[in-house]
């Protein structure tokens, strides 16, 4: 089907590979749990988005690019780690005011958090979906295995491809962000709650900070 070969096993991976947590999905899970469904959405095509530029710059060949090179690699592969340690030390820093603030009225302490508004979530997602050398780098090994090399228009073939991938990727978000707004209500009366989970998201930022670290080409 359009250059598509094996469109089952395609399809199979791909929602294992979706349902594997990573700073995406919990980037968006965290935002919906704090500001709501519409803002969400928001992050979400943040990341679909980078989702989308990612797998362009695969079939341009760039990821090739980055495992061919290791210095490109090691620069892309730092900055992302970096962005998601500073993304991570804002959580827990975060975390701390709410320990520090427990037994404020709820009133007080939705005022205090009115400032995060200038969060810009589609941005963070965006950055966050793009410093990801890793997700570069498995789509380009992913998708050539299910390209027809003989096919005219191996273009349309990654359309395809990347077409399915974007619709099982809103298909978990949106369940993730309709999870994420039934925890807000709690977040917001139980502040020992709000704040235990923010240092856990935190504390997976910084893991996923090490594990790019340790990625290699």
């Amino acid at each position: 089907m359009l250059g598509v070969v094996d469109l089952p096993t395609y399809l199979a991976g791909l929602v294992l590979i979706v349902l594997l947590p990573g700073p995406n999905s919990l980037y968006v899970l965290s935002v919906a749990a704090r500001k709501g469904i519409r803002t969400g959405y928001t992050a979400a095509a943040g990341v679909w988005c980078g989702d989308t530029v990612l797998m362009t710059l695969s079939a341009a060949g760039v990821a090739s690019l980055l495992q061919a090179n290791a210095v490109l690699f090691g620069i892309v592969k730092y900055a992302g780690a970096g962005y998601l340690t500073w993304l991570a030390f804002g959580m827990l820093r975060a975390a701390w005011g709410m320990w520090r603030t427990r037994h404020e009225r709820v009133e007080e302490s939705e005022a205090a958090a009115a400032p995060a508004a200038e969060e810009r979530p589609f941005r963070r997602a965006l950055v966050i979906s793009l410093f990801n050398p890793k997700a570069i780098l498995f789509f380009v090994a992913f998708f050539v295995q299910f390209v027809d090399p003989g096919y005219a228009y191996p273009a349309l073939s990654f359309v395809v491809l990347g077409a399915f991938a974007q619709l099982a990727s809103f298909l978990y978000l949106t369940a993730l962000i309709f999870s994420g707004t039934k925890l807000a209500a709690a977040f917001r009366r139980r502040k020992r709650l709000s704040a235990g989970a923010t240092t856990a998201a935190g504390a997976l930022f910084l893991g996923f900070a090490v594990k790019l670290t340790l990625a290699s080409a």
